[in-house]
């Protein structure tokens, strides 16, 4: 017994170095902590950006005519082809012109038996103003042969009003095109019978060069600019229009420039909106009514102002505009910032930024306010668009 209580201290210090052992080989094991994320930024640079407005908006043809015949009757030849640029006046249709014709000769008829008729009484009222000087005849056979002689001078006018109009019925037998343009395809083939204005044309034509790009803005918008061009911020030419970029649908550039004409508005009243109509040179016919196009011109320019990519600026629960600024200390701060959309997907920040700080440009989800991170300066391709006046300041 006294032995085994001599052992027990021993027992007990061996058990305590080895836990402490065990002890500091687990604290040895602990990861250290993690390198401050590294965080790819853009040095920002202020400059002059243009201030490009673009809107977008349909092509319409600047004059449009439905063909429609004006007399009843059946189409006896088709004179044009579709598709084809028909000039104004060009003939389209005939219509079978047979009865039309008969009408004419039957008015010519009746109107030389009003003259013959109108020559007898005229004769008539003649010899009996003589009788009645002598008393031959009485004052009332007189009056009788004067009132035959101008009843017949009437009918004359009555016949020669109804051969003018069988002669207007007969020259619309023949359809012609009431301007100059592309026509489209024909409801009618020969043989089709048509009526005198019916509802259904049987063509339309299209005058497309130039044509006419309709733009909807607000009525607010055109008072700014209205005082922009005042102030000589917006160039106009000596027409005191607009000169206008036009894009395709396809994002392709048009050649030829457009005029933004301020003299074409209409005011829809409900929405508040204004509708504005460029005029675009379309000789080749490459816009097509009904086409979707973009146009765009520069309203004067924004100066020393900073551009970012679209993708580096979110937006907060209320809507603002915030971008990652990466402070010297490396610590992030959200900023909230003011910008303006551009038309090459950048923003142009007006407001909210400094030359020369560092935003962060990836790992956006990843980061927060207050972060510690290692900025790195990005490729030069995710930098803002550079200064389209001379490069940036």
């Amino acid at each position: 017994m006294q032995t085994a209580k001599k052992s027990l201290p021993a027992f007990l210090l061996a058990s305590t170095l080895l836990l402490a052992a065990c002890g500091a080989e687990t604290a040895s094991q602990q990861p250290a902590a993690p390198p401050a994320p590294v965080v790819q930024t853009m040095t920002v640079r202020l400059t002059d950006v243009p201030n490009v407005i673009e809107l977008s908006g349909r092509a319409r043809a600047y004059a449009e005519a439905e063909i429609r015949p004006q007399v009843t009757g059946i189409i006896s030849e088709r004179l044009f082809k579709e598709g084809d640029t028909v000039r104004k006046g060009q003939a389209l249709y005939q219509i079978d012109a047979a009865e039309y014709a008969a009408a004419v000769r039957s008015a010519e008829a009746a109107l030389a038996r009003a003259e013959a008729t109108a020559s007898v009484a005229k004769e008539t009222a003649a010899r009996f103003e003589r009788l009645a000087g002598i008393n031959a005849v009485s004052q009332q056979e007189y009056d009788q042969a004067v009132a035959s002689a101008r009843q017949a001078e009437a009918d004359i006018g009555i016949q020669k009003a109804a051969l003018d109009r069988a002669r207007i019925d007969l020259a619309r037998t023949k359809i012609s095109s009431p301007i100059e343009g592309r026509i489209g395809r024909s409801s009618v083939t020969q043989g089709a019978l048509v009526t005198q204005n019916q509802t259904a044309p049987l063509a339309r034509v299209l005058q497309t060069d130039p044509i006419y790009v309709d733009l909807t803005v607000s009525s607010a918008r055109i008072l700014s600019w209205r005082q922009q061009i005042a102030e000589g911020e917006i160039a106009t030419t000596e027409q005191n229009t607009i000169p206008v970029d036009i894009i395709l649908a396809d994002g392709t550039p048009y050649p030829l420039a457009g005029d933004l004409e301020f003299s074409e508005v209409n005011v829809e009243e409900s929405a508040g909106t204004v509708a504005v109509r460029v005029v675009v040179p379309n000789p080749d016919d490459l816009i097509l009514p009904g086409m979707f196009v973009r146009a765009k011109f520069v309203a004067g320019y924004y100066e020393n102002v900073a551009t970012l990519p679209q993708s580096v600026v979110s937006r907060t629960p209320t809507g603002e505009a915030s971008v990652m600024v990466v402070g010297e200390d490396g610590i992030v701060r959200q900023r909230i910032i003011t910008v303006e959309q551009n038309a090459d997907n950048t923003w142009t920040v007006l407001n909210g930024l400094k030359g020369g700080e560092q935003v962060a440009t990836a790992n956006l989800q990843s980061i927060r306010d207050g972060m510690t991170v290692q900025p790195q300066p990005a490729n030069e391709q995710t930098s803002a668009a550079q200064d389209t006046r001379g490069g940036s300041k």
